[in-house]
């Protein structure tokens, strides 16, 4: 091969290399790059709308005892329909990500065989009750901090003050509060 050859080879490669570098200094002339003020993206999150406070309050504060006189087994199946995701209510019935909650009134806190709970929820001790059933379901991690259970049980308790009743009586009356004779637990009428 000769020098003419090599020098036409070379001066192809660097005329390539200078268009490139013209193609890129005018693109960069035209489309110059804006930079934002601040980095990153602002989320716009609507504030939820002001309420009537004492009203909103009165209600949440009505005594459970009170709100599970207007619940019914319907509504409560329907109400535990998001729990069967991950719970089961059938007496002797497999745990699922959750626990099995057939007698779940009265009976103590972590205690169904073969599921592993927590060690918040293990610290928490007692039995349950209504009342607690209530608040847990309302807001699991505000009632057992550090609880594997990261659902509010029914969101709808959050909105619909009956809601949460419901959800705690349908497998209450299901299971019988467990143990018929034993007077000091609570008795519902279906």
């Amino acid at each position: 091969m000769d020098s003419f050859e090599v020098n036409k080879i070379v001066g192809a490669a660097l005329a390539t290399c200078l268009c490139v570098l013209a193609l890129n200094i005018t693109a960069e002339a035209i489309f110059a790059p804006h930079e934002p003020e601040k980095k990153g993206f602002e989320i716009d999150v609507k504030k939820p709308a002001a309420t009537s406070g004492p009203a909103e309050k009165a209600v949440a504060e009505e005594p459970i005892e009170k709100l599970l006189a207007s619940a019914t087994v319907d509504r409560g199946q329907m109400a535990a329909k998001p729990c069967q995701t991950c719970h089961t209510f059938q007496k002797g019935g497999p745990n699922g990500i959750g626990p099995n909650l057939y007698g779940i009134v009265g009976r103590p806190r972590a205690s169904e065989a073969g599921f592993i709970y927590s060690d918040a929820m293990k610290a928490k001790g007692g039995e349950w009750t209504i009342d607690d059933l209530n608040k847990f379901l309302t807001n699991p991690k505000e009632f057992v901090p550090g609880t594997k259970m990261n659902f509010p049980a029914c969101p709808a308790a959050i909105s619909v003050p009956t809601r949460s009743p419901t959800s705690i009586r349908w497998p209450t009356i299901q299971s019988r509060c467990r143990s018929p004779s034993n007077s000091s637990r609570p008795r519902l009428k279906a």
